[in-house]
């Protein structure tokens, strides 16, 4: 190994911190239970990898590393989350 450097990971890091305010010091955007933290944190990824435009790489970074074929939009995000209202919405038949 020439050199190791953690600047991406500390980045990554950053990027949580800064995103998902549950996890910085003196808020009141706690979680107190272990499954509402789990859930914010799955929300930030996905919107992170699935939705989010990286203009570094140019595009998605799902995308990038050949998980995603074309992006996924908000509402696409939103409707594939069992139990919400926009999915209770989308598969209802009209009338």
């Amino acid at each position: 190994m020439d050199l190791v450097s953690t600047s991406m990971v500390e980045r990554q890091n950053l990027t949580i911190r800064m995103q998902v305010r549950r996890l910085t010091r003196l808020t009141n955007a706690f979680s107190k239970k272990l499954e509402n933290l789990q859930a914010a944190l799955d929300l930030h990824f996905t919107h992170y990898n699935f939705i989010r435009f990286h203009r570094s790489i140019r595009c998605k970074p799902a995308m990038e590393a050949g998980v995603a074929s074309s992006p996924m939009t908000l509402k696409e995000l939103v409707v594939s989350i069992p139990g919400t209202y926009a999915q209770s919405r989308s598969t209802r038949p009209p009338g």
